[in-house]
């Protein structure tokens, strides 16, 4: 018996080596073939050699190729809605994945303690007053931080049970904050304003330039090393608040830590292309589907998965028709049967 057992063991490590680096190659080559994609779709079409082409003469600091069209399309237009589209995806998806192991609930998105909702509000309220884009940007961030910071006020000063508690203030602060916005809306002008808002409320990434993928680099670069230093204490957390505390967790710090990291992600991200839902809600489960719960590889591959996602959705949004559609429409559209079908297939991953 412990011959064949011994037999059997050996025959099949190497199946699951092999089904691993698999996976781990195409984890690697998603994104990058996203990536290439990406530059090559649009109204403007360029050629893969056109590409390289251009990207060769740019490098060698060709001036003639600079002034050219397909090198102010290339580096201009789509490299910086291309990077911030993949990070995007990837800090809603991390925020996302990071809140549904502290809650240890699997319908939990990045905008349950209401960074969306005061990020939104902001937003508007920069619109109504005529504010420019980067004071639109700034207002919106802003307002995402003061909307976490409320729900964790109200959660501090009832004598609850700190999750629920967070949720509960979460809850109130997103709808005091989206009230906040429909009244904005019903003031603002119906020809200028509200069209304005209605759009930006709706996502999307069209005027992305290289100041406003800047801009999000450094809060984003906090949010996301914030989440992967307390990944391992969120596989902690899953055992519940007693057992963690009994293996030497302190729980309050971790939850603390993860709502900086992943309210700065949020924010960050509302800030420069508005409100796109789903990602941090189906995101995660594709890559628990992927890597399983160990939350020492699922951000990683969360992040992955998240940031090629959106760059395609975003890649569909261009090219779809003569208008370019809002991403929020697209990723709700694409988000709900994916979600059913992930969810469905994966849901004992939360048993």
């Amino acid at each position: 018996m412990h011959t064949a057992l011994t037999e059997e063991n050996a025959t099949v490590q190497p199946v699951e080596t092999r089904t691993a680096q698999t996976r781990r190659l195409l984890l690697i080559l998603l994104p990058v073939a996203a990536f290439i994609l990406s530059f090559t779709m649009g109204r403007y079409s360029i050629t893969l050699s056109q590409l390289v082409n251009t990207i060769y003469a740019h490098l060698a600091g060709d001036a003639a190729a600079r002034a050219s069209n397909l090198d102010t399309v290339v580096f201009n237009i789509r490299m910086p809605r291309i990077f911030a589209a993949m990070l995007v995806g990837a800090a809603l998806s991390c925020a996302g994945a990071a809140y549904q192991g502290m809650f240890k609930n699997p319908l939990v998105s990045p905008d349950i303690l209401g960074a969306s909702a005061g990020a939104g509000f902001g937003a508007c309220l920069a619109i109504f007053f005529s504010s420019s884009v980067y004071v639109i940007q700034a207002t919106a961030f802003i307002f995402g931080l003061i909307a976490v910071l409320l729900a964790c006020l109200i959660n501090a000063k009832m004598d609850y049970e700190p999750i629920l508690g967070l949720v509960l203030g979460g809850i109130l602060i997103s709808t005091l904050f989206s009230s906040g916005t429909a009244a904005i809306k019903y003031l603002a002008d119906a020809n200028e304003k509200l069209p304005e808002i209605t759009f930006w409320l709706m996502g999307s990434l069209s005027s992305v330039d290289k100041r406003d993928a800047l801009s999000i680099l450094i809060p984003m670069s906090i949010g996301f090393i914030m989440l992967f230093l307390v990944r391992w204490k969120l596989n902690v957390l899953a055992f519940g608040e007693e057992e963690a505390r009994s293996l030497g967790i302190n729980t309050k710090r971790v939850r603390f830590i993860v709502i900086i990291g992943s309210t700065l992600l949020s924010a960050s991200a509302v800030s420069i292309c508005g409100m796109i839902g789903w990602i941090g809600l189906v995101i995660p489960h594709l890559a628990r589907a992927v890597s399983g719960p160990d939350y020492r590889t699922l951000l990683t591959v969360t992040a992955v998965l998240g940031a090629s996602y959106l760059l395609l959705v975003d890649d569909l949004a261009r090219c779809l028709g003569s208008v370019e559609v809002p991403l929020g429409i697209l990723t709700s559209l694409l988000g709900v049967p994916f979600f059913i079908i992930i969810f469905k297939n994966n849901v004992k991953g939360w048993k």
